[in-house]
């Protein structure tokens, strides 16, 4: 079967499913929410537990990402974001399930072919736009300090 780019375009633009951009919305805002208040929750328990502020933040994040990588090792991270959609993917736990869920679909290739090859390969790419992008505004910045 031949079919052009434009012809196969309106046949997926028929198959898929409409989709609300306010129930998207809304409930990527509640999901993103809903993670980042339970960040909030663990920062809050261990500065009552008596940890200082900088390793409170810490540990919170440090519990975060283990968090987000167990539940996409189980297999639960995708099922939650199936239904909460983009608010999984802005906090730290989103980006703790993408090199997670590389290291898992690559695991049977071994350790080293698979798994260390693997693992960076969505999370590369943000790795190294953020660090570039802020060596640039760190330059900005000094050179507007400076002037």
């Amino acid at each position: 079967m031949n079919i052009s780019p434009k012809e196969y375009s309106e046949m997926e633009r028929r198959a898929a499913p409409a989709s609300g951009v306010a129930a998207d919305t809304l409930a990527a805002f509640v999901s993103g929410g809903c993670i980042c208040l339970i960040g909030h929750i663990i920062r809050s328990i261990l500065l009552a537990a008596g940890a200082e502020s900088d390793a409170a933040g810490t540990w919170t994040s440090v519990i975060l990402i283990a968090a987000g990588a167990l539940l996409t090792g189980l297999g639960w991270y995708q099922r939650l974001a199936k239904h909460a959609g983009a608010g999984t993917l802005v906090p730290i736990t989103g980006f703790s399930n993408a090199i997670s869920s590389s290291a898992v679909e690559a695991q049977t290739e071994g350790l080293v072919l698979g798994v260390g090859t693997k693992i960076f390969t969505i999370a590369g790419p943000v790795i190294l736009y953020g660090c570039a992008a802020s060596v640039v505004y760190g330059l900005i910045y000094y050179l507007l300090k400076s002037m």
